[in-house]
């Protein structure tokens, strides 16, 4: 039996229609997974609960709110076996099936008849929009040239970043519309849903993964579907180097961004005006911080960029909380600016340390660490405030754990850079 030919690869420009697609996607999933959080009292109140107390906002009493967010979020770990599911049956059909079957319940949940009903629907959701996320990433690093790669990421995350947007946008004048609640918002979904078929012929399968495929039906094979069984042991120790570093930078992540109200509104006085005002410039200044990332990450490397922004996240969340109006601002945007910045060195590197066998699988491990990370965040934010009554000490703790945990990168290869060669 003749031996198939091996596809040749063929890598684009950052500009390439499936990135294009890629960061569509991106928009939709952003617009999906933040419609939950920002309509929470919304939906609070439409099923007849008090989303007004304090601890129901930052989400740490065990109140039905409370719970149901944590089911939400812990949802989202079931991201991990269906990203791994890209590894063999391609990156274009699980993108595809993801998104459009997570925007379908998305729509799906503006029809809850109750509270349960909703988290139920928006937890299947949810993972659906985290595999795309990771997937995501994984064609973005495939489809480019390595001078390419850190832009082609960086437009991904923009997406995303233009997705949560929207929902902020397009809240309050859909409720004043339609008299209240969070049923105009979810159900726009069914707009995002009815553009998907216009973008799914911009997305093609990666070369790279074609010649995989070819190798494989070559010497007659099939990747296994263990998650982590796939996983040669000599690359396990820097999956979980990954890992740790991705849960790290995501405790801290957590409460700088969660406790932003609750702290500014409830401890510093600040009015609601104010702390709207913080929160749209934290846009330009993201958007800032991933050119410079994006730039830093091609000229320096991916491991100094990665480490670097990793240590302002923590420093910015130790200033946020230090006590005085001026150090929340200048700590919050700090953590915006670091927090974009870090994306898309991060976002190179942790494709580009693990051959393209098992690339979906390992950001499905990455996905999965965030989602532990910024659970655990506040708790570990919450109990140490709670206990010293310093908001101060709380933000000390976690910035230190990130802070200590953040030379890890050091132990990641350094990986190819613009005009080199990658894998």
């Amino acid at each position: 039996m003749p031996r198939p030919s091996v596809t040749r690869v063929h890598l684009h420009g950052w500009r390439h229609p499936s990135i294009i697609a890629v960061a569509l996607l991106a928009v939709a999933t952003g617009f999906a997974q933040f419609a939950p959080t920002a309509s929470l009292s919304d939906v609070a109140t439409a099923f007849g609960e008090d989303a007004e107390t304090t601890a129901e906002q930052v989400g740490l009493s065990a109140t039905t709110v409370g719970i149901g967010l944590a089911i939400i979020r812990f949802a989202s770990l079931a991201a991990l076996p269906i990203a791994s599911v890209a590894d063999r049956l391609g990156r274009r059909r699980v993108l595809l099936w993801c998104v459009g079957t997570g925007l379908l319940l998305t729509s799906v949940a503006a029809l809850s008849p109750s509270f349960w009903w909703f988290v139920a629907v928006v937890a299947i959701s949810r993972p659906l929009f985290s595999a795309t996320t990771a997937v995501g990433s994984v064609v973005a690093s495939e489809e480019v040239r390595s001078a390419d790669r850190t832009k082609a990421i960086a437009l991904a995350v923009a997406g995303y970043a233009v997705g949560t947007g929207i929902v902020s946008v397009v809240r309050v004048p859909l409720n004043d519309l339609l008299g209240g609640g969070f049923r105009g918002v979810f159900a726009l979904a069914v707009v995002f849903l009815a553009l998907l078929p216009l973008l799914a012929p911009m997305l093609a399968e990666p070369d790279r993964f074609k010649a995989l495929r070819a190798r494989r039906a070559a010497v007659e094979t099939r990747p296994r579907l263990s998650a982590f069984g796939s996983i040669h042991p000599r690359l396990r120790r820097r999956l979980l180097l990954l890992v740790i570093v991705t849960f790290t930078f995501n405790v801290v992540t957590g409460p700088h961004n969660t406790y932003l109200f609750f702290y500014g509104e409830g401890q510093l006085g600040l009015s609601r005006a104010t702390m709207a005002v913080l929160v749209i410039v934290s846009g330009p200044v993201g958007l800032v911080g991933l050119l410079i990332g994006r730039w830093i990450s091609d000229r320096l490397g991916r491991r100094p960029a990665q480490i670097g922004f990793h240590l302002l996240v923590a420093a910015s969340v130790a200033l946020a909380y230090s006590g005085s109006t001026v150090a929340l601002v200048s700590g919050f945007w700090a953590g915006i600016f670091a927090q974009g910045a870090y994306g898309p060195g991060f976002g190179a590197l942790s494709t580009e340390v693990f051959p393209t066998s098992i690339r979906a699988t390992t950001q499905g491990w990455v996905a999965a660490a965030g989602v532990l990370g910024a659970v655990a965040g506040p708790v570990l934010f919450g109990t140490p405030s709670q206990i010293t009554g310093s908001f101060a000490v709380a933000s000390l703790a976690v910035g230190a754990l990130a802070a200590v945990t953040a030379a890890g990168s050091r132990g990641f290869p350094e990986t190819p850079g613009p005009g080199r060669s990658a894998s």
